[in-house]
Parts: C-alpha cells; structure tokens; sequence
C-alpha cells in the first residue's frame, strides 16, 4: 500500500459536524429535565446544558461545562462507546427515532476550542505552596493534574513514555482519533500551570525516594498492567505480539515499520481485540481472523465493533482455543482445539 492509501484506511470514521449541522442537532435535543444520557455518561457531563450552549451559539460556556467534568473530553468524544452509554440513554431511543448525536456535538465543541488556541476558561486558585507528584501522565494523571493546579498546587507529572496521554495517545485506533487530540489536552492541563515531564521512569532515572523529598504528596497513575500471556508452547516466536504494543506502532503512523504481512490471527474478542484485527487489515493483510474460546455472545467487544470487523472482511472462529503456536523461528501456524460451554464461572461467562 501507499502512504496515500494508508492513510484513506485509517481516516477517522465519524466525520465533524459543520456549524449549520451542529446547530441543527443540538436544537434537536429535549433537555430533558432528569437528563438519562447525564446519569449514563460516566464522567457524569452535564450534556443537556452544553448542548443548549451550542444552541446559542455559547461555544466557549458550553466547552467550559464540558471540561468542568471530563479534562479528557476530545478523547472520549472520539473513543467513548457512545451508543451504550450517553446516546444510547437518550429517550428518542424509546420513540424509535435517532437519538441526539451527543459525542459527535461534544467533539464540535473541543475542536472549537483547540482551534481557537484553547483560550483560559478556569481561573486556579492562588498557589497554596503545597506541591504534588503524579506518576504516570495518562488520562488519569491528567485529569488530577488538572484539578489540582485548579485548586493551587504546584503540579509535576513524571511520565515513562517520549509524550503524555499514556492509552489515550498510544493505544486508539487511528480510525476512531488522532494522537494529536490527546496530546492537546496534555497542553491544555500545563496552561493551567502543570508541568509533565515525559522520559521519566520511576526507578530507572527517579527514584520513589526522590519524589517523596520533592512532593507533599504523590499520585500513582501508572496505567494498564502487563499484557495478558497465552501461556502456551510457542508465544516467544517471532511474529507473535501484544496487541496493545501493535496498536502503539500503528498510532504513531509510520506505516513502513508494521509489517503484518499477508495472514493474522488475533487472539480474545474485547475492544482491543477487535481494534488490532480492524488495523491489520486496513494495513493490507489478506486473510485478518479472530480466534476466541467463547461464543459470540460471550465476548466483551461493543456490538458496533463487532459490526465494524465484520464490515472490514474479518473471519471469527468462535468456540476455538490456541494449543501451541507453531514454526522454526518464526511463527507459521497455531494449533487450536474446539471449545464447548459449560457452566457459568466467576466472572459471570460460561466457562
């Protein structure tokens, strides 16, 4: 493929609102009085008030009641799972009309305001003296840092990675957002007066100790675990890797250096799952699959991602387990073994 067409395969998928479109949907909107889609958005945004905001054409108040609950809004307005969450609480649900395109409207007002140079909507505190340490500079270290320099502290964000956003900037499918928009909500957290220093492992060139003399107090916003491992014969073989490490060197764009060549399978049936075989094949492989132990109906992938794989040419095969991954140095087969449910287990699935 060409750089061309790598880049037509991974265009955002939703494209933005024009301002005569936004205006139009945000009129559609009832502002219901006990707001559903409110109490089912877990940042608990004040959704109906922006969206009457952007209806009056207050697009500045209307980002400032955005980032008065989520300081990662760009993001979730690209990536949240909209339609079982905010949009699909909306009550035009139960009239069997589209609901309010809510992630779609926030996103129109964040790029609004990123546009517009991100202009001082909050006014922090005077500085108290007293300094905080964060750990990790992702969407959680984020979001405290922020709200701390709101409050008046002196805020320092260690990160291990060369820039901030941690999941949010290395780990989305550049399909659904841009790394730039992370990356732009980590600057809009250091105008409030954070500072996030990137290159900085603790325990490599910062030690806990050195924290606890610099700060007050710290905040452990460290991120994901270690990937899971399939603990079967062959996992070291070349050409075997962790989906979230894939993801990371697709997000950056330098699409000489993924090689997936022409066969990928992808083991598990959850949103990265998904995001890993919807990206190999937009990178050109012939034959994406997914191998998952359970059914369908078991696997924790949204409906609409589910949709979106089937869309792209993926194969599942579904009730299957990996044995061993097969090959000489590098891998060539897996061998799997044909699964049957039984009983439901701890965590709710049928084992």
């Amino acid at each position: 493929l060409t750089s061309e067409e790598y880049e037509k395969n991974f265009a955002e998928i939703h494209p933005p609102f024009t301002p005569n479109s936004a205006t139009a949907e945000a009129n559609r909107c009832l502002y219901c009085f006990d707001s559903p889609c409110m109490k089912a958005c877990q940042t608990h945004i004040d959704i109906s008030t922006f969206i009457k905001k952007i209806a009056s054409g207050n697009l500045k108040g209307s980002a400032k009641t955005i980032l008065s609950s989520n300081w990662i809004a760009l993001t979730c307005a690209k990536a949240c799972p909209v339609e079982v969450l905010c949009e699909g609480a909306c009550v035009y649900n139960a009239r069997g009309e589209d609901p309010i395109q809510i992630g779609r409207l926030q996103r129109y007002v964040m790029d609004w305001y990123v546009e517009r140079g991100m202009p001082p909507i909050f006014t922090p505190a005077p500085k108290n003296g007293k300094s905080v340490g964060i750990v990790g500079a992702g969407p959680a270290g984020i979001a405290c840092a922020a709200e701390l320099s709101l409050m008046g502290y002196g805020v320092t964000a260690y990160e291990a990675k060369s820039e901030p956003g941690g999941l949010d900037t290395w780990g989305i499918a550049p399909y659904k957002m841009k790394r730039e928009d992370s990356l732009n909500e980590a600057k809009m957290v250091e105008r409030l007066g954070a500072t996030i220093k990137t290159g900085m492992r603790v325990g490599d060139n910062i030690s806990l100790d050195d924290l606890i003399r610099k700060h007050d107090a710290i905040f452990l916003g460290v991120g994901l675990r270690t990937p899971t491992r399939l603990r079967i014969p062959g996992e070291e073989l070349a050409g075997v890797h962790d989906a979230l490490t894939f993801i990371e060197r697709v997000t950056t764009r330098k699409w000489s250096s993924v090689d997936v060549g022409k066969r990928v399978a992808v083991v598990g049936a959850g949103n990265t799952a998904i995001d890993a075989v919807t990206e190999a094949r937009r990178l050109g492989a012939e034959h994406v699959m997914i191998i998952y132990r359970r059914s369908s109906e078991e696997m924790s992938a949204y409906d609409f991602e589910f949709e979106l794989a089937k869309i792209d040419g993926v194969t599942f095969h579904f009730l299957t387990a990996p044995k061993r991954i097969l090959g000489t140095e590098h891998v060539e087969a897996i061998e799997c073994v044909r699964m049957k449910l039984g009983a439901m287990d701890a965590d709710g699935k049928r084992s």
